[in-house]
Parts: structure tokens; C-alpha cells; sequence
């Protein structure tokens, strides 16, 4: 990485009250299972992986989210259970509504034509919306004992999205850079 670039994702970030429940389980998963990766971001769903960009062009990225963003409408979420990407990843689960796929879709697709933002591994494989609780440091033992926790656990959330959250790399968390409204309100007849 050169000297003046940072790492990057965009993300849709619950309510700061939703976040701070699954902040707990996170504290959970760090004081039970030794895994305390998760907590290096706030609870997300993120729409565009990590990427590098300048420091120094950060204007042109969060002027174009701006544009994008005064595009899109807010989207409902739902939260409803725990899943996990074996052997090591345990996860809120997200509903899979059109609303995110096309909102993840129309991101990533402008990104890489406009800004050559471009995440192959996401081009290869559908888009899977989650919330992690425990991974990278989750040991695969770990995970065959807080799956059988979780996996019938109930929690269940509602919420509506009204803008995205730019977060960038400090070199040891992911931090809220910027948030980008969505101002493509559409009001019923």
C-alpha cells in the first residue's frame, strides 16, 4: 500500500441502539471464545468490501457517495436470527429483500464504472448480507461450540436505512468516516 492510501468499505449501519446489543454479543464472543476481531468495526452490513484508495482523493469518493446516496431511497431491514459461514464466521442474520440486493447491486456497479472500485471475489459470488459477531480469530473448535449456542437463539430487529456509512482503517479498527443521506424519499399518493 502506498503511503497516503487507507482501506475503506461502505457499509448500512443499524440504529446506535440495535448496534449496541450486538456490541454485547460481540463482548460476549471476546470474554467466552477468545474472539475479538468483531469488535474492531461497528455492527454493519457491508454493501462494498474493503478497499484502497487515496487519502488525498477523498473528496472525489465522498462527493460521488453524496451523488449516490441523493439517489437512493431509505430501505427496510430485517434482522431475524443467527447464521454462520463455517468453520469460523457466526452472524446476525439479514433478510435478503430486493430493496438491499438492488441498493448493494447499483453501489458496486457505479463504483466500478465511475471510480474503478472493483472487489473480484464479490463479482464471483452472490451477495450475502450479515452482521458478524465472531470470525478471523474464532477458532474452528471455538465455532463448534457457539454454534450449537446460537444457532436456535432467537433476535429479531426492524429497522429502515436512511443513508451509508463510509468507514475507514486506522491500522488497527474501522472507524465512521463519513454518512451519506438518502434523500430519493418517495411519498405514497
Amino acid at each position: 500500500m502506498k503511503p497516503s492510501e487507507r482501506l475503506f468499505f461502505i457499509a448500512l449501519l443499524p440504529p446506535q441502539k440495535i448496534q449496541n446489543q450486538i456490541t454485547e454479543i460481540k463482548h460476549y464472543f471476546a470474554q467466552t471464545y477468545n474472539s475479538r476481531h468483531a469488535l474492531k468495526s461497528p455492527p454493519h452490513i457491508t454493501l462494498q468490501p474493503p478497499f484502497k484508495w487515496l487519502i488525498e482523493d477523498l473528496t472525489t469518493l465522498e462527493h460521488h457517495l453524496t451523488t449516490f446516496a441523493l439517489n437512493s431511497s431509505p430501505i427496510p431491514i430485517t434482522l431475524s436470527g443467527f447464521n454462520a459461514f463455517p468453520p469460523r464466521v457466526l452472524f446476525v442474520n439479514v433478510i435478503k429483500t430486493p430493496e438491499l440486493i438492488n441498493l448493494q447491486q447499483a453501489l458496486m456497479n457505479d463504483l466500478e464504472q465511475q471510480l474503478n472500485i472493483v472487489h473480484e471475489v464479490s463479482k464471483k459470488r452472490s451477495f450475502s448480507p450479515h452482521i458478524t459477531v465472531a470470525f478471523k480469530d474464532l477458532t474452528p473448535t471455538a465455532f463448534k461450540t457457539a454454534w450449537p449456542e446460537f444457532a436456535q437463539r432467537p433476535i429479531y430487529f426492524e429497522f429502515t436505512v436512511s443513508e451509508l456509512t463510509l468507514l475507514i482503517h486506522d491500522g488497527q479498527n474501522w472507524n465512521i468516516k463519513a454518512q451519506f443521506p438518502f434523500l430519493n424519499i418517495t411519498f405514497p399518493q
